[in-house]
């Protein structure tokens, strides 16, 4: 299957395997910056497509705002990705990942956050009206 083929989920799981590659390699306990460095290499090893650090414009009320969000990673044009080396994901940053997403027109964001012993603990999805599965063929998207 082609990768531009694939659903938000399908990519969170190919997304999750290659942070989770990262991890056992590295471990807690390095900043962010690394992690980002390596997951993006992991990414390419894997055939992802990826932006990384992009900016994304913000408008108010028609009008474009002079600062622009700038999201970590963004796979495959489908899927945010927060990434963190911190002590606990917070309310804060799951609120924040999802007005990323509503700004972005986006339907799913994953915060990884690599300070965790047990990667799996440090992984939370953020959706925003994305259901669980695809939709039929045939069928259309509201």
């Amino acid at each position: 299957m082609e990768s531009h083929d694939m659903h938000e989920n399908e990519v969170s799981e190919r997304i999750i395997g290659a942070a989770i590659e990262v991890h056992k390699f590295y471990g807690p306990g390095l900043i962010e910056q690394v992690y980002e460095e390596a997951l993006c290499h992991e990414f390419s090893l894997r055939g992802l497509r990826f932006e990384r650090q992009k900016q994304v414009s913000i408008f108010y009320k028609g009008v474009k705002l002079g600062v622009p969000l700038r999201l970590d990673l963004i796979v495959e044009e489908l899927v945010i990705v927060d990434l963190k080396a911190k002590e606990e994901v917070n309310a804060f940053d799951r609120a924040k990942l999802l007005s990323y997403l509503r700004l972005s027109d986006l339907r799913l964001g994953l915060i990884i956050n690599f300070h965790e012993v047990v990667l799996k603990a440090g992984i939370a999805r953020v959706v925003n009206g994305l259901k669980s599965s695809p939709p039929e063929p045939g069928s259309f998207r509201i």
